[in-house]
């Protein structure tokens, strides 16, 4: 049965595939054959407009993503083991060399954690936003709301940056030096990254840093 908005989707992919045959089709045929090689694991949020591939402009193979609402990587011990087996699977056969932990200005579920919504009737979303009130604990709070939620938003992927190294293989990589870990925050109505800076534990537009 037909419907517009998948019937979008569909033509969206009739575009991608005739334009990516066009002008890239042994770069895919490779891909095919050959198998993924990503450069970095990308942790995103669920959002939709949040767009890991668009934001990097990375082709189709650069990127293994994962997304999930707040972004969030859940420790080691935590039951859900989804993105617990992306990860492993990311560093233990495809070697990737970094991790990038994605969060995003104005996050419903950070919004709905810092705000204290009542989501007991979304009983898996509210037991999902345990670790983002979990990363959240000792923000200091502000008057101003709009200010709290963007340090909430860095707060939390901050956390899940620490939640990361309760993994074997992710702390062994980093100790070794053969893995890097790296903390943004997507500016929506800004279209710009800051990126976390251990050494001033802040984070920093990525655009002075690259000037640098």
């Amino acid at each position: 049965m037909s419907h517009p908005a998948i019937d979008k989707l569909l033509t969206g992919h009739a575009a991608f595939r005739d334009r990516w045959l066009r002008d890239d089709r042994d770069y895919l045929q490779q891909l095919a054959s050959r198998g993924q090689s990503p450069d970095a694991l990308f942790v995103g949020c669920s959002d939709s407009r949040v767009i890991p591939e668009l934001l990097t402009q990375s082709a189709p193979g650069q990127l293994f993503v994962v997304r999930n609402v707040a972004n969030q990587v859940p420790a080691f011990d935590h039951a859900d083991s989804s993105v617990g087996a992306a990860l492993e699977y990311a560093i233990g056969h495809l070697h990737v060399q970094h991790i990038v932990v994605c969060g995003h200005d104005l996050c419903g579920g950070v919004k709905a954690v810092v705000q204290g919504a009542d989501v007991r009737n979304l009983p898996s979303l509210n037991e999902w936003l345990d670790g983002v009130r979990w990363a959240l604990q000792g923000l200091p709070a502000v008057d101003d709301a709009e200010a709290q939620l963007r340090a909430a938003v860095e707060a939390n992927v901050v956390g899940q940056l620490d939640n990361l190294l309760t993994f074997k293989q992710v702390r062994a990589g980093v100790e070794e030096g053969t893995l890097h870990l790296h903390g943004w925050v997507y500016d929506l109505h800004g279209l710009s990254v800051r990126v976390f800076d251990p050494a001033s534990d802040a984070f920093l537009l990525a655009r002075t840093l690259l000037r640098a």
